[in-house]
């Protein structure tokens, strides 16, 4: 429904929406002309202190402030601990150890699947889905060895699944 201009003597239409005031509940409508004028004349923080607006931005910003300190700030602690991981390691971020350090059944799996000693874990599971694919019994082309090449790809995609320790 298009309202009429509320500005006084205006017959336009009322097409631009201007708040009554600071709690943004209430609205006029103005023609584009009106709107304009209000707008340049309307102070969101007129009779506010110079600490009640910058409590307005902190609260805009930053939300409600919080009640328990100790506790945002163990969160905030624990937050930049993880940016700082990731940001300075994030070359093995998600990847595993060193080949030195990897058990043996661990690159046996890696081999089945055709991946290096360095993959990641993503790589492993878009690896295995690939191969779990084209070596399923239902839609293999070749019928005979699918099921026992399904078994064995799938044998190694759960050692890695608990290297990885993904559950």
């Amino acid at each position: 429904m298009i309202k009429k201009c509320d500005h006084a003597g205006c017959t336009r239409a009322g097409t631009c929406r201007a708040p009554k005031s600071r709690d943004l509940k209430e609205y006029w409508f103005f023609c584009r002309e009106h709107a304009a004028e209000y707008n340049k004349n309307w102070n969101f923080y007129a009779d506010m202190t110079p600490d009640e607006i910058e409590a307005e931005w902190e609260r805009e910003t930053f939300g409600a402030p919080l009640r328990d300190t100790k506790s945002a700030n163990a969160d905030a602690a624990d937050y930049a601990k993880f940016i700082n991981d990731f940001i300075t390691g994030r070359a093995a971020f998600d990847r595993r150890p060193a080949p030195s350090k990897t058990p043996g059944p661990v690159l046996s799996a890696l081999k089945t699947l055709g991946l290096t000693h360095n993959a990641s874990w993503r790589e492993c599971g878009v690896r295995y889905r690939a191969l779990a694919k084209q070596h399923h019994p239902d839609t293999a082309a070749d019928k005979e060895n699918a099921a026992a090449e399904f078994t064995r790809i799938t044998a190694a995609y759960e050692v890695l699944k608990k290297h990885f320790t993904k559950k």
